[in-house]
C-alpha cells in the first residue's frame, strides 16, 4: 500500500504544481464558479477523454493525460466550492488556494486509502476505460444530486463523489505512467 501512496503524491504534486501555476495566471476567478459550472467542466473533460478512448483520429493535440489532471482539479475546486462557498469576485491568494488544495486532497487520499483497505487494491486490475466510465457515472449522480437541490435519499452526497472522480482519476494517471515520470522533463 505504501507504494500506492507514493504514487498517488506523485501525480498529486503534478495536479498541484499546474494548479498553482494557473492561479498565477488568472488568480482565483474559479471562485466565482457554482457547483453546477464545475460539474459540467468536469463532464466535458471525462467525455473528451471517452472520445479519445473511442475514436482513431484525433484533431486536438491533447491526450488523456491532461484532461484526468483537469478533473482532479477541478473536483478538488468544487470541494472548496462547497466547504467556502461560492463568491462574486476572487477572494484567494496563492498561499490561501493552495492550502485549501492541499487540504482538499489530504482528505481524499485519506479516503483513498481507506477504501483501498476495503477492497485491496482492485483498480489495479481495472482498465482506464472502466474508471472513465465510472467518472461520468459519478458526473451524471452529481447533476442529478443538483437537479435535486443537494438533497439524497440514501446516497452519498456530491462531496464523496467528487472525491471518487478524484481517485478515480489518480488511478487511471497511474495506470497511464504519470506517476513514474519526473515531472521537471
Amino acid at each position: 500500500m505504501s507504494h500506492t501512496a507514493k504514487q498517488y503524491d506523485d501525480v498529486v504534486r503534478q495536479c498541484r504544481d499546474l494548479f498553482t501555476k494557473k492561479m498565477r495566471d488568472y488568480g482565483s476567478a474559479w471562485r466565482i464558479l457554482r457547483l453546477p459550472s464545475l460539474t459540467d467542466q468536469i463532464f466535458i473533460k471525462a467525455q473528451r477523454i471517452r472520445g479519445l478512448q473511442q475514436n482513431k483520429e484525433r484533431r486536438v493535440d491533447e491526450g488523456e493525460v491532461s484532461e484526468f489532471i483537469g478533473i482532479i482539479n477541478y473536483c478538488t475546486m468544487a470541494l472548496i466550492q462547497l466547504n467556502k462557498g461560492v463568491v462574486e469576485q476572487p477572494d484567494l491568494n496563492l498561499e490561501q488556494a493552495t492550502a485549501l488544495y492541499d487540504e482538499q486532497l489530504q482528505q481524499t487520499k485519506n479516503l483513498m486509502l481507506d477504501k483501498n483497505h476495503d477492497y485491496g487494491e482492485a483498480w489495479r486490475d481495472m482498465r482506464v476505460s472502466s474508471l472513465t466510465d465510472l467518472i461520468i457515472q459519478k458526473l451524471l449522480r452529481v447533476k442529478q444530486i443538483e437537479d435535486n437541490q443537494g438533497k439524497t435519499l440514501v446516497s452519498e452526497g456530491i462531496d464523496a463523489n467528487y472525491q471518487d472522480m478524484i481517485n478515480y482519476s489518480v488511478f487511471a494517471l497511474i495506470h497511464l505512467g504519470i506517476s513514474d515520470r519526473d515531472p521537471n522533463n
